[in-house]
């Protein structure tokens, strides 16, 4: 299972849907928007990183198990070095508590590389067979002197539909 990965055909996935990214080098300025209720908000070394889930109900599939959920990343520079993302590792666990770890090089398919006060923006999905879950992980960088360090990505919440009883 993973973020943006194949564990469902994604043909049936709108194009909006489908793992886009978005590089800003403007200043950071101070973050106006509040987090999802459900989201994450971590930083560490410099680095800071927001995630807002959301349940994609127009992709989904409930009857056949298939509930599909956006996350859009903000991943911020706040320090005074460049670093890179290298590398990032996911913990998914859904709702019957079957966990999947996914790790990989960067994320969808780039490496940014953030000078101090940039920012980089991605959004992805993860697919799952329960009508909620969770993620959690880290992403590694890489500084200019070739010195790695981890930021945690806290935990966040994929919820879907309520099921009636």
């Amino acid at each position: 299972m993973a973020d943006g990965e194949h564990l469902f055909d994604e043909s049936f996935l709108a194009q909006d849907a489908k793992p886009s990214a978005v590089a800003s080098a403007k200043p950071v300025r101070e973050r106006s928007d509040a987090p999802s209720p459900h989201g994450s908000d971590s930083a560490a070394e410099g680095i800071s990183i927001r995630v807002q889930p959301t349940y994609l109900p127009s992709h989904s599939d409930p009857s056949r198990g298939r509930y599909i959920f956006a996350y859009h990343v903000t991943i911020t520079n706040d320090g005074r070095e460049r670093a890179k993302l290298r590398s990032r590792a996911w913990t998914i666990v859904d709702a019957d508590g079957t966990s999947h770890d996914v790790r990989g090089e960067g994320v969808v398919g780039r490496q940014p590389d953030l000078a101090a006060q940039e920012r980089f923006e991605y959004s992805s999905f993860c697919p799952l067979p329960t009508p909620w879950g969770t993620m959690e992980g880290a992403y590694t960088f890489e500084r200019a002197d070739g010195s790695r360090f981890e930021v945690p990505v806290r935990r966040f919440y994929l919820v879907g539909p309520r099921e009636r009883g």
